[in-house]
């Protein structure tokens, strides 16, 4: 049985004297400090921010609303076209914000406690991130609306400009891999809520399906319409809200394509009938009246409903050995099931990445921006009204256990688990891929690149809320490998009912906001891991777009189908042993993307507050995520050096996580040393106009 929390300094788990089930004793460095005040604080701090630390990188930018953008100078109207920074904030605000805000601070509250993980959140976004997404959008306007990656080949070579760009497709692959896995576990298995009613998983997918409708329809609709906006706003919002509450009656169950209901029909009696008999007749009716669905049997091998039930050791181990095989069994249905989804998806990004962008992209991140303000309001309302307190240990120490044994130190992880929430390097690819081609004058970066940059942390923030209330010891933390996207939409749905939503409804809202901000993020990353990859190769025309779109979505596939297990054999989730791998990319993504700024700014600069601006940020990014990276390796590191010694090396090609961290940090490395180059070879010489190119040879 897992801890239902992470042992470390403030939690040690301990077994009854009398023979029990293991509590998890928490030194009470809880308090009765209601949410209201973290989040006020936090919203405080952010504004000022914004207020002091924008307006001074305002200024050292040199933001001058006299000088003309790239979308006016160039503007064609389809490309190019300036747009009024309150409409421009909602497009790359929905852009940006995905799961990682959400998943990220989530793991890493969970993990560490929510002190350092508020601390890295304010502070991150604040110094780090905010500072990246405006300096990066800033760059691309200097440059005609460029990429960053073309930023890097300006000011220092065409060999740093192909490693940025063989980095960015990995990256942008990973965060496919990560976000697709972590989406379709929402459309599978069951969530009892404390009123004991069910939400499916395939209901959510109904719903998500016909969110995806819906724009299709909205797209058509003003294109060969007389149709405003403003009316198509106001007939094809409230059809969201009418698939998600529709979608729990017309469930999408893909696992009962793999013989769920068989499973349960014929061979789940008969075990129940085992696992009861060895509970009590009052832990019995306690059981049945809490998870009365056939599929929650299952919950008795987690050890939150032990303790519960107040199952002894004895009862803990019988019960374990008569659920073994089944839920074995039962959890290969699932994840069947969940790989058929992830085909699924992975066909959407396909599909929606090469279509017009009226016709999905634009509709839907229309309403996508209305879902995104929703659930921060849900939130805001939840913590206003609700009147909740902090219950979750602030600290946990530096060094923690999950739930296999690992030993999870805080630095440099917590750095790497919260990546979108504090800092991420997506959203240089965002800012310069389309943000800067629309930014109507050059002060609006301040709002659109730090202010959307602050927003995210206030997502962030809310998402942690949603750990800060809860006990440890409670069920949504069983087994100790939380579900970052159901806990967020029990957290949304707790939040919601302050105002009367049903709690089904609630939950259903929060799984289809947490699907809906991924939607977003899986096309793009598609769309401009086909750019990179055509600009890489040379391919052109429209069988250079399929074979460009086929290799990024189908590369994700290969991670996707594989099926990762633990010692024993049991089914381990893909998205949690990818996530710190994303995690470590998209960071070094960043600190590579303030490493070009940085080389820029010093060319044309020479002033010392660009080392600490964007240069000391850059460091600090940097060492997170290598270090992070060299944790990765390790494992094959020791695999290599057990063959050497004569061991035999089994599982050095079963896991291929630590080879990709490898190629990564190789290529993170080369992009460090190409810069050192570059920036010694300049020292000597004057500070370079805006658009001059390379000190370096073209490498």
């Amino acid at each position: 049985m897992q801890n239902a929390i992470p042992s470390g300094r403030y939690g040690v788990s301990q077994r009854d004297p009398k023979g029990g089930a293991q509590q998890a004793s928490v030194q009470d460095n809880r308090s009765n400090m209601n949410l209201l005040v973290v989040v006020v604080a936090s919203a405080v701090i952010l504004s000022t921010a914004y207020r002091i630390y924008g307006s001074l990188l305002a200024r050292l930018l040199g933001l001058r609303s006299d000088v003309p953008t790239p979308a006016v100078t160039l503007r064609d109207d389809v490309d190019y076209a300036p747009i009024d920074s309150k409409f421009l904030l909602g497009q790359h605000f929905s852009a940006i914000a995905a799961a990682g805000p959400i998943v990220g601070p989530i793991l890493a509250g969970y993990l560490f406690g929510w002190l350092p993980a508020l601390l890295w959140i304010l502070v991150g976004s604040i110094f780090i991130g905010g500072v990246h997404d405006m300096t990066a959008l800033t760059a691309s306007i200097r440059h005609k609306a460029r990429s960053i990656a073309e930023v890097v080949r300006d000011h220092m070579s065409r060999r740093s400009y192909l490693l940025f760009l063989a980095f960015v497709w990995l990256a942008l692959v990973y965060i496919i891999v990560a976000f697709t896995d972590v989406t379709s576990s929402s459309f599978l298995g069951l969530q009892t809520l404390e009123n004991n009613e069910i939400i499916t998983g395939g209901g959510i997918a109904t719903s998500s399906l016909l969110y995806l409708a819906i724009p299709i329809l909205m797209g058509l609709c003003l294109r060969y319409t007389k149709l405003s906006i403003n009316w198509a706003t106001a007939i094809f919002l409230p059809m969201v809200g009418l698939s998600i509450w529709a979608g729990q009656f017309f469930p999408l169950a893909a696992e009962d394509l793999f013989g769920m209901p068989r499973f349960v029909a014929e061979e789940l009696p008969a075990v129940r009938q085992q696992a009861l008999a060895v509970l009590t007749e009052q832990q019995r009716e306690q059981f049945e009246a809490r998870a009365a669905h056939p599929r929650r049997l299952f919950e008795l091998g987690d050890k939150g409903l032990a303790q519960k039930l107040e199952l002894t050791a004895e009862q803990v181990a019988a019960v374990g050995q008569v659920l073994d095989a089944p839920s074995r069994k039962y959890n290969g249905i699932v994840a069947d099931g969940q790989r058929l989804w992830n085909v699924a998806l992975l066909v959407y990004c396909i599909l929606a990445s090469v279509a017009p962008m009226w016709l999905l992209l634009q509709p839907r991140g229309h309403l996508g921006g209305y879902f995104l303000y929703l659930a921060l309001a849900a939130g805001a309302l939840g913590v206003m009204l609700g009147g909740k307190t902090v219950e979750y240990p602030a600290f946990r120490g530096f060094l923690v256990t999950d739930a296999s044994g690992t030993v999870m130190p805080l630095f440099p992880l917590l750095f790497i688990t919260i990546a979108c929430g504090a800092c991420s390097g997506f959203h240089s690819i965002i800012a310069s891929g389309t943000t800067s081609k629309q930014l109507r004058c050059e002060p609006d970066a301040k709002l659109i690149g730090y202010g959307s940059m602050l927003l995210e942390a206030m997502v962030a923030i809310v998402s942690l809320c949603c750990v800060m209330m809860l006990r440890p010891d409670s069920e949504l933390f069983a087994g100790g490998q939380p579900k970052p996207n159901f806990l967020y939409s029990r957290g949304i749905g707790s939040f919601l009912t302050v105002i009367g939503v049903p709690a089904t409804l609630g939950v259903s809202f929060g799984l289809m906001a947490f699907t809906t901000f991924v939607y977003d993020t899986l096309d793009v990353c598609t769309r401009l891991g086909r750019y990179i990859l055509q600009e890489l190769t040379g391919w052109t025309g429209p069988s250079g777009k399929f074979v460009a779109t086929a290799l990024t979505a189908g590369f994700p596939l290969l991670f996707l189908i594989w099926q990762p297990v633990d010692e024993s054999g049991r089914i381990k989730e893909r998205w949690r042993l990818f996530w710190d791998l994303f995690g470590a990319s998209n960071q070094l993504l960043a600190a590579l993307t303030l490493l070009g700024v940085t080389v820029w700014l010093w060319r044309t600069r020479r002033a010392k507050w660009v080392l600490y601006v964007t240069g000391l940020p850059c460091v600090f990014m940097y060492v997170m995520s290598m270090w992070a990276l060299a944790r990765a390796i390790t494992p094959l590191a020791q695999a290599v050096r057990g063959r050497l010694a004569g061991q035999p090396i089994g599982g050095l090609w079963s896991n291929p996580v630590p080879w990709v961290a490898l190629v990564l940090g190789a290529l993170g490395l080369l992009m460090a040393l190409e810069a050192i180059r570059i920036v010694l070879a300049g020292l000597r010489r004057p500070p370079a106009a805006e658009g001059a190119t390379a000190l370096g040879s073209a490498g």
